[in-house]
């Protein structure tokens, strides 16, 4: 498999058809090897558009949802990110590469040590890896963006509490068959609003079953 040739396809095929025209997000794309976070058993799909399975029931999502979880972001280089849910450590590496720094919390410890051992391979520096469940884990700090890899029932409001004055937040919520995602931006008053992005199928959160609405 010629991966150079399958990533330009992708990006021509998957992204760009998606409305993913951010330059310095397609530049990441074209720059991170997206095969070397692939399971060995899955390498032949790194650039399919479809979700990629990793252990414990987990997935790697689409590459057109990446693409446009990154690009809605809007993510500066002064940022710092909170990611829920490290899984391959992909996203991880994305999300990096655009922000100052990104703490990735992951329930598994396997998947967070392998995605740790991927990202120190490809030189991913500014980044920290917990092993916790992020629906039980004590998180004081504030980030101006979260994204959530694992889809919620509803609105996360425990995530969208620890979001800075004017954050982002991604994450897709609903249930089967029914899901889209989300863009929640925390105002400088206090507010916060939710634009509807698309409509999407995720891996559902694990401990999430029943958490509080949140109302905007």
């Amino acid at each position: 498999m010629n991966y150079e040739t399958a990533r330009q396809q992708m990006l021509s095929q998957q992204i760009r058809t998606w409305d993913v025209l951010d330059e310095r997000v397609l530049e990441i794309l074209r720059a991170t090897h997206r095969e070397l976070f692939v399971p060995d058993a899955e390498r032949e799909l790194a650039f399919a558009d479809t979700e990629i399975p990793l252990p414990h029931g987990q997935c790697m999502m689409q590459p057109k949802v990446e693409a446009r979880l990154l690009q809605e972001l809007a993510i500066e280089s002064t940022d710092t990110v909170l990611e829920i849910g490290t899984g391959s450590g992909y996203l991880t590496a994305c999300l990096a590469q655009l922000a100052e720094h990104v703490i990735s919390l992951e329930i598994f410890a396997d998947l967070s040590d392998e995605a740790g051992q991927r990202l120190k391979r490809t030189g991913v520096s500014n980044i920290e890896l917990r092993d916790e469940d992020a629906m039980a884990a004590r998180i004081e700090a504030r980030f101006d963006v979260i994204a959530v890899t694992a889809s919620l029932p509803s609105l996360p409001g425990r995530f969208i509490e620890l979001l800075k004055p004017g954050g982002r937040l991604f994450s897709v919520v609903g249930r089967l068959p029914v899901m889209e995602a989300i863009l929640v931006r925390s105002h400088t008053d206090g507010s916060t609003t939710a634009k509807s992005l698309f409509e999407t199928v995720l891996t559902p959160m694990l401990n999430a079953d029943q958490p509080e609405p949140f109302i905007l």
